[in-house]
């Protein structure tokens, strides 16, 4: 590894045990790998006895219950309304700004306060003093890994599960082409230090219900090919979402398995939610399509095979066409 990463990691392990007060935050809507990362970190800081708030804005799924200390995440943004209190703050999964629900107070950071940035997603805002970015990656819990070698910190079996639950569920159990060798030989360690492969598979795998696989069967009716630019995409307008007992994985379940269409570069999954705003998953497996560039351009990001966005507005079908007003 280059030398300057390696510094970079030492620099984070000395800023963490140099702070008075850290605050934690991860992205709007947190996926698997955004909570196990921040449950990484309040292990380590449990530790070492630091005082800190972690915060995300939106509530985690019961898939994710079982993750240690889940219960310390906050989601009242009043909580964590002066940041002048903190004097390290670390955003993990997260390299758009506006995701973390705290862009206009992170804008007013004062000198003596310092950001650290982890994460594997392509860059949007340049907002850290500190950032330790790898795209090669396949979870910002790889990411982690990585600090906790470095520094010599103890992998305890609560941070092998974290670690193992962010790469399974970023990679859709080891699915996605951003799977390396060294992502597997990581996944390998973590078992032996104690990670239960099983009980991670079934709680964010194998836990659809009969409400979760009717709206599968909506989407996969609802699929069209735009042959001009062999695209493929599925709608799910707001009522019929609000037909079934739903949570956020089961829309990530349906674009990763539309996401293996044969023949197209890419898929696209539109679904409204409630106040006018309009969610974009898109997926492919096409060795040239890169899902992000679309993402980004759409206010949002990801990775070349997984991206995301979201936008104002409402879908209306006219015939066999939708638009968004």
């Amino acid at each position: 590894m280059d030398q300057n990463i390696i510094n970079k990691f030492k620099i984070a392990y000395k800023k963490i045990m140099e702070a008075k007060n850290i605050l934690l935050i991860t992205h709007e809507r947190p996926d698997g790998d955004a909570l196990a990362s921040v449950c990484t970190l309040i292990d380590l800081l449990e530790k070492f006895n630091k005082k800190y708030t972690a915060f995300c804005q939106d509530n985690p799924t019961s898939n994710y219950s079982w993750l240690p200390f889940i219960d310390k995440l906050e989601t009242k943004h009043s909580v964590v309304e002066n940041l002048t209190n903190y004097d390290l703050i670390i955003i993990l999964d997260c390299g758009n700004k506006k995701r973390t629900g705290l862009a206009k107070e992170i804008n007013l950071k004062t000198p003596n306060q310092f950001i650290i940035e982890f994460d594997h997603h392509l860059k949007v805002d340049d907002y850290a003093d500190l950032e330790i970015r790898f795209p090669e990656a396949a979870a910002t819990t790889e990411v982690l890994y990585y600090f906790f070698k470095i520094n010599n910190l103890k992998i305890t079996k609560n941070i092998a599960n974290c670690i193992l639950a962010g790469i399974l569920t970023d990679t859709a159990n080891f699915l996605y082409q951003s799977t390396s060798d060294k992502t597997t030989e990581i996944a390998s360690e973590m078992l032996s230090y104690g990670a239960n492969f099983t009980k991670i598979v079934e709680k964010t795998w194998r836990n659809k219900d009969l409400s979760s696989m009717k709206l599968f069967g909506t989407a996969l009716n609802n699929l069209i090919i735009n042959k001009k630019y062999n695209l493929a995409f599925s709608i799910l307008s707001l009522s019929e979402i609000k037909k079934y007992e739903n949570n956020e994985d089961v829309f990530d379940g349906i674009a990763n398995f539309l996401g293996n269409l044969h023949g197209v570069k890419g898929i696209m999954l539109l679904r409204e939610e409630a106040g006018g705003k309009i969610k974009g998953s898109l997926r492919s497996s096409h060795p040239e399509a890169d899902m992000s560039k679309l993402a980004v351009l759409l206010g949002g990001g990801g990775h070349m095979k997984s991206a995301g966005f979201c936008i104002e507005g409402k879908l209306k079908k006219e015939g066999n066409k939708w638009k968004i007003e």
